[in-house]
């Protein structure tokens, strides 16, 4: 560990780092074969020793989440496609989907360390994390990686925001882990109160995208703010070390942008689905399509490491979508539907309101529906874990072009 830079393989030959990943490889796409049977024959009749190039590892199949989710319900927990005996795990999780994840290798088994490092934290911080611990892996993914470079954590999770109020001005925490919208409402619930959380200078946000207007207000209020981009399955997949420049790949991960629906790789430059291949023994990944869209941007970082800068998250491939930090699944609004029968069609609807990501229910229905706004609503929140608005909408007000989930909120490309 450096001043500058976690360790030295973040500023290594992009060459060097290519060849070291793809002589490792074919190793860990034969163990995977050999030792998971939903990898066995996923990649059936693949030669594991010819996958030594990106042009040999793009001839294998994307793995999506939908067809995962299906192997999961099939042959629960993992599919088939752990490589390594539940005993072995040290955590198991269930995302909604539902999908199960096991905990990864080693004291930062979701390679967070470095997304700490590049946003300024340093041993000895103490970090207040808010991201939630219950049932998804998300808080202990920045828990493990904020420990794993030496700092102190409280775990404080999701909500009692006046408790953890009263905590950040008894601990004098140096940095925030959670959402991007977290911070603002324990910000303004603080100053509310009269209590001081100026120890609070810089943060670390995932879960959910960062608006340019929302960090604006963060670097305002005299807080840096830096976003890692990480999934449930694969860990820290990239981070931001230069605010505005993109988010450098991790390292040991090997990231391809493919065509969405295809498992065709993409011109450097073009948006396409995010797919990510790791080298994790217990639970190996190969060509994992995470369903987010980004796109490769040129050059090299500002801040000294070579590895492939992404563009970041840049929404949906499909219309699974994410809403304070929690993905909605069409699935799940195909449940609330299937206890409202009366319903003749609807859309979830995601929108940005006062820096929150907010959601609404459109629906059409024939004749009275006396009482069945609050049903729908408490259907939703039953079913997706969040909470969202209702709204009647006249026969024939939504298209019909098979779409549930309308994703409204403006990114910055």
């Amino acid at each position: 560990m450096s001043a500058e830079h976690f360790d030295t393989l973040e500023i290594r030959d992009p060459d060097e780092r290519d060849a070291d990943l793809f002589a490792r490889l074919p190793g860990q796409v034969g163990h995977a074969m050999a030792n998971a049977p939903g990898w066995a024959a996923h990649l059936s009749g693949a030669d594991a020793a010819a996958v030594t190039d990106r042009a040999a590892l793009a001839r294998l199949p994307v793995l999506r989440k939908p067809d995962l989710m299906a192997a999961q319900a099939a042959n629960p927990p993992f599919g088939g496609f752990a490589a390594a005996p539940v005993s072995a795990m040290g955590r198991i999780f269930m995302s909604p989907g539902p999908i199960w994840e096991p905990q990864g290798e080693g004291t930062d088994p979701w390679n967070a360390a470095r997304a700490f490092f590049a946003a300024g934290f340093r041993p000895g911080d103490i970090v207040h994390n808010a991201l939630s611990y219950h049932l998804t892996p998300g808080g202990f993914i920045l828990d493990h990686g904020a420990r794993a470079l030496g700092c102190a954590v409280f775990p404080a999770g999701v909500g009692n925001t006046e408790t953890q109020v009263d905590a950040i001005a008894t601990l004098r925490p140096t940095g925030y882990a959670g959402t991007p919208d977290y911070l603002k409402v324990i910000l303004d619930k603080a100053a509310e109160l009269g209590r001081d959380v100026s120890s609070i200078r810089k943060a670390i946000v995932s879960g959910g995208a960062l608006f340019p207007s929302l960090r604006a207000e963060y670097a305002a209020r005299g807080v840096d703010v830096f976003q890692a981009y990480a999934t449930a399955d694969l860990g820290v997949i990239a981070y931001e070390s230069v605010i505005d420049e993109g988010m450098v790949v991790n390292e040991n991960m090997i990231v391809e942008i493919v065509r969405p629906g295809s498992d065709t790789p993409v011109p450097d430059g073009e948006v396409g689905e995010l797919v990510v291949t790791t080298f994790n023994s217990a639970y190996p990944l190969i060509r994992f399509g995470t369903g987010d869209l980004s796109a490769v941007l040129a050059g090299r970082s500002a801040c000294g490491r070579t590895n492939m800068r992404l563009k970041g998250w840049m929404g949906r491939a499909d219309q699974r979508t994410k809403v304070k930090g929690m993905f909605v699944d069409p699935k799940q609004v195909a449940q609330v539907l299937g206890r409202h029968p009366e319903i003749a069609r609807a859309r979830l609807i995601v929108e940005r309101k006062a820096e929150q990501d907010v959601m609404r229910l459109a629906y059409e229905v024939e004749g009275p529906a006396d009482g069945l706004d609050t049903a729908i609503a408490a259907s939703l929140r039953e079913i997706t874990k969040l909470a969202g608005s209702v709204e009647r909408v006249a026969p024939g007000a939504l298209p019909n072009d098979g779409k549930v989930i309308s994703d409204e909120r403006k990114y910055d490309a």
